[in-house]
């Protein structure tokens, strides 16, 4: 096998990785604020649910959620709910997000009351004051946990080939069979570039944020 043909079937591979990594976040971000505030409701039995909720999508692995989300509704109802592809999204979208909630709701919950007080007493609305004077302090408070979790995210694609799904480790593990092992460790490269520029992105935002100081 040679150097450019590995290369080009990685890629291939990569492109899958993005493809879960891209829709995760997408969907996973604003369904984890959703979460957030469902776990802050002063509707106790709604806040109550919502922990418990979280709390068992964080204590259970995310491979074993891929299992659960598509192999189960084919024992219970003799079909799948999701296509393999789309198990891996629904179950990494609801991982990521009951995480994601997590850092949100700290984040929320770190801003001092009295900013609340000053906005109500400005004649702001309750919506007013999130999305005017505690969002981007929030933004800025939540980017460095939240990038450890994204970059997490890169490294998680690759449990979609517990059930299949050509990624990039899987591109790389299909040369074993035919006793070629180098591809796997140069998976590393793409992974290690993918991150840097992650890296690099939340470096930027958050010198971008200095202006909010909290």
């Amino acid at each position: 096998m040679g150097f450019w043909e590995v290369t080009l079937s990685l890629l291939a591979g990569l492109e899958k990785t993005c493809l879960i990594f891209a829709l995760t976040l997408v969907l996973a971000l604003p369904l984890g604020l959703v979460i957030a505030f469902g776990s802050m409701s002063k509707f106790k039995p709604l806040a109550y649910l919502t922990k418990i909720f979280v709390w068992i999508i964080r204590g259970v692995p995310l491979m074993l959620q891929i299992i659960v989300v598509f192999y189960v509704p084919g024992f219970l109802f003799g079909t799948p709910l999701f296509s393999r592809f789309g198990s891996v999204i629904a179950a990494f979208v609801i991982n990521y997000a009951c995480y994601f909630s997590e850092i949100y709701r700290g984040g929320i919950e770190s801003i001092s009351r009295g900013q609340y007080e000053a906005g109500q007493v400005l004649g702001m609305t309750k919506s007013q004051i999130f999305f005017k004077v505690i969002l981007m302090q929030v933004v800025k408070r939540i980017i460095p946990p939240m990038s450890n979790e994204i970059i997490t995210l890169v490294k998680d694609t690759a449990l979609a080939r517990v059930i299949m799904i050509v990624e990039l480790i899987q591109s790389a593990q299909n040369y074993a069979a035919y006793g070629i092992m180098w591809p796997l460790f140069y998976t590393a490269v793409f992974y290690l570039v993918f991150v840097g520029l992650l890296s690099l992105l939340f470096g930027f935002l958050e010198k971008k944020l200095d202006y909010y100081k909290v």
